[in-house]
């Protein structure tokens, strides 16, 4: 087969600049490129350090309102500390690290309400 990866997931929000100051500076995301040369349209794509999937925050596509992800996967090394960090930082979890048949997790969500899961297996 000749699909390898996936290489970037579209994240709709409502303000690409209050996104990205959440996913850089709450989650620690990197920038890995932002572009505002065509006009109305602002591209900013996150990622978290050495990984080969990025996040692009969207605001594009109407079939895609703002809060409408829901279920995305972040893995975890370390869910007890991440979430303990995060927390710290202002993320906001719906309940503490709990113990499910598929891994422990904890679910949070971004400013435009995108639910995610932060999940060690």
């Amino acid at each position: 087969m000749a699909i390898t990866n996936v290489s970037v997931v579209s994240v709709p929000v409502s303000d690409p600049e209050r996104a990205k100051q959440f996913y850089v500076k709450q989650l620690g995301f990197e920038v890995k490129r932002e572009d505002k040369s065509i006009p109305g349209l602002h591209w900013v794509q996150v990622a978290p350090k050495g990984s080969e999937t990025s996040l692009t925050l969207v605001t594009w596509f109407e079939s895609m309102p703002p809060g409408s992800l829901q279920g995305l996967v972040f893995a975890s090394d370390d869910i007890q500390s991440d979430y303990e960090a995060l927390n710290a930082v202002g993320v906001e979890f719906q309940s503490p690290p709990k113990k499910q048949p598929w891994g422990t997790e904890a679910v949070f969500r971004d400013p435009d309400g995108n639910r995610f899961v932060l999940q060690k297996t």
